[in-house]
């Protein structure tokens, strides 16, 4: 008797992304702990001109085309309807705390830390030149491949990376292995034993940069072996396991120290830039539906050092998927959020309340309401 293996590959979804992608790294995780059939395709020069750029409109990475050819784009989205469509095993905590503690890790993830992967990438001749090869490998294209390394290595002052500020970014990322370190010495993921939204986020900056980098991978090898197991973890999630989240007291004791850090880094920059998007909203024309991806620049500051950063309207999105969860909470529920994250400088997050709303229509932004 012959045995049939021919699979359909119909069934299977396509990730098309890079291994030091950034946000590719985010999407990945959650694909293979919700056990979703699929395939990662590399964004090669073809794959841009033939499937990212055609289906979306962008050339960003990474897009989703599902086994009923959807085109899913934007890694927060991704991760919406991953787990809408696959919700057993979740990766979105019902209990409260965890759920709003979930979205503001993505939102630092994605919107602050940034800062420590684009730094450690670019600011160091051994990375420079990895991350060129690395590229290079990826898609095919050496010429292609400089001339975005190029481009991106050039534009990182306007994220706030500067001499100045060099010495801040690094004082937080040690801060930030160290109470990292901790944590994942007594849990295996940021919420407990199974991973989650928060995990996911995470790995964006810690796999794809830190890790994957030629020097903060030294850093991460030689001084967060923790942290390095997590993200092996993460990123390689038992099929057939399925543990639980803890309780948020569970985690309070090695958690605080992250939130801590969030609070007094992040969440000050987070505001400053939510304060020049409506800023730019106040003087925008009125009949503006699509914002700019970059409005101008606002001033802000990490550990006293003053940063000069483009103002980028996505950024106040993200910041809407945390108020949103926390808004969506009882009064009951909030005031367990509340009381979770008195003093550690994230309350002043979800005390904002900002005078624009953004959407989402064909994977660009656009402006739903407000000023």
């Amino acid at each position: 008797m012959t045995i049939d293996t021919t699979l359909d590959r119909r069934h299977f979804y396509r990730l098309y992304g890079s291994e030091v992608s950034y946000f590719t790294a985010k999407v990945r995780p959650a694909l293979r702990a919700k056990r979703v059939p699929y395939v990662e395709l590399l964004a090669t020069q073809a794959a841009y001109r033939d499937v990212i750029v055609p289906r979306t409109g962008l050339a960003f990475i990474p897009i989703v085309v599902t086994d009923r050819d959807e085109t899913w784009q934007d890694t927060s989205e991704i991760l919406d309807a991953l787990e809408q469509r696959f919700p057993d095993p979740p990766l979105y905590p019902t209990e409260p705390v965890l759920r709003v503690l979930a979205y503001l890790i993505e939102l630092y993830a994605d919107e602050f830390l940034i800062l420590p992967g684009l730094h450690y990438r670019w600011s160091f001749p051994r990375s420079i030149a990895k991350a060129r090869a690395d590229f290079a490998a990826t898609t095919g294209d050496v010429a292609a491949a400089n001339k975005f390394a190029d481009r991106i290595s050039g534009s990182i002052g306007f994220v706030g990376i500067a001499p100045q500020s060099i010495p801040a970014i690094e004082a937080h990322t040690h801060d930030l292995l160290a109470a990292l370190s901790a944590h994942f010495s007594a849990h295996p993921f940021l919420l407990g034993a199974w991973p989650s939204l928060a995990d996911c986020a995470l790995m964006g900056p810690f796999y794809a940069h830190l890790y994957l980098d030629a020097v903060p991978g030294d850093l991460l090898r030689e001084t967060a072996p923790a942290v390095c197991h997590w993200i092996q973890l993460a990123n390689f999630p038992d099929p057939d396991g399925r543990a639980e989240w803890a309780s948020p007291a569970a985690l309070a004791a090695t958690l605080r120290p992250v939130l801590e850090l969030i609070g007094r880094d992040a969440v000050p920059l987070l505001l400053d830039t939510v304060r020049g998007v409506e800023e730019w909203a106040a003087t925008r024309p009125h009949d503006m539906v699509e914002p700019p991806r970059i409005v101008g620049g606002h001033t802000t500051s990490l550990r006293g050092v003053e940063l000069q950063r483009y103002t980028s309207p996505y950024s106040l999105w993200m910041v809407q998927r945390s108020l949103d969860a926390y808004r969506a909470l009882n009064t009951a529920e909030r005031a367990m959020v509340d009381a979770y994250l008195a003093g550690t400088g994230c309350e002043a997050l979800f005390a904002l309340r900002p005078s624009l709303r953004l959407g989402k229509r064909k994977f660009k932004l656009v402006i739903e309401e407000g000023c």
